[in-house]
């Protein structure tokens, strides 16, 4: 859209106005685009009653407690280009996870630490029952599982990568006294340029303009997540 002004004849009150009017276009502009971003690459649901539920101490859990569940076909590069965030993918969206939620106020996350320990003296046993002991175990009133779908890194730098990062997973809270899903949260992007969408201009705003590692996309990701789980469950302190 061009607008061209003509200075003869009118005031520069009058210009003015113009101009600010065409901020505060371009402004709501963005805003529309921002919105229409930002539930392009994560989707959640939860439980109706997942606010009465009382909810308030967590325990996240890496992939190495899950022993008992079939291993997750991830997609990845050859071999010969793989990085280590490709190889540890589950482990790093646990630790991201962990991460994010200890970062935020007014519920309480059991630590990386007490969660390995205990999940050792936990015998070998459906996928079900492990959780349900290990969170009574911890005294947690919820478990977060991630699950991996697709950590393809990218190709080449922050500045020009030939191939972007792609990155998709699963986030579950899972009740622990009742033993249902009561969130779940599915994060699913490969990178676009500002050219191919112009949608995410958000996240230009956010991350810069660079290319992400798959890392730092999983990241970013796990954080929305996260973070639109303690706007249901956390928004007041614990009492």
């Amino acid at each position: 859209m061009i607008v061209y002004f003509a200075l003869s004849g009118r005031c520069p009150s009058a210009i003015f106005a113009s101009l600010h009017m065409l901020k505060i276009s371009a402004l709501l502009l963005l805003a529309l685009f921002g919105c229409s971003f930002g539930s392009s690459n994560i989707q959640s649901r939860h439980s109706t009653d997942l606010e009465t539920r009382r909810i308030r101490r967590i325990a996240v859990l890496p992939s190495s407690t899950m022993s008992g569940a079939p291993e997750a076909k991830i997609p990845f590069a050859p071999v010969s280009d793989q990085k280590s965030s490709e190889r540890d993918a589950p482990e790093h969206l646990a630790r991201f996870i962990y991460s994010a939620m200890a970062a935020l106020p007014n519920w309480q996350i059991v630590s990386e630490s007490e969660v390995r320990e205990v999940s050792q003296a936990i015998g070998s046993t459906s996928e079900a029952a492990r959780l349900k002991r290990l969170g009574e175990m911890v005294y947690a009133d919820a478990v977060v599982i991630g699950r991996v779908l697709r950590y393809r890194e990218r190709i080449g730098d922050e500045w020009g990568a030939k191939s972007p990062a792609s990155v998709a997973f699963v986030l579950d809270l899972v009740d622990v006294r009742r033993g249902d899903v009561i969130w779940s949260a599915r994060f699913d992007e490969t990178q676009k340029s500002l050219s191919e969408n112009i949608f995410a201009l958000v996240d230009i705003g956010q991350r810069g303009v660079r290319w992400l590692s798959a890392d730092q996309l999983a990241q970013d990701g796990v954080k929305k997540a996260v973070a639109q789980l303690h706007q249901i469950i956390a928004r007041n302190p614990i009492s």
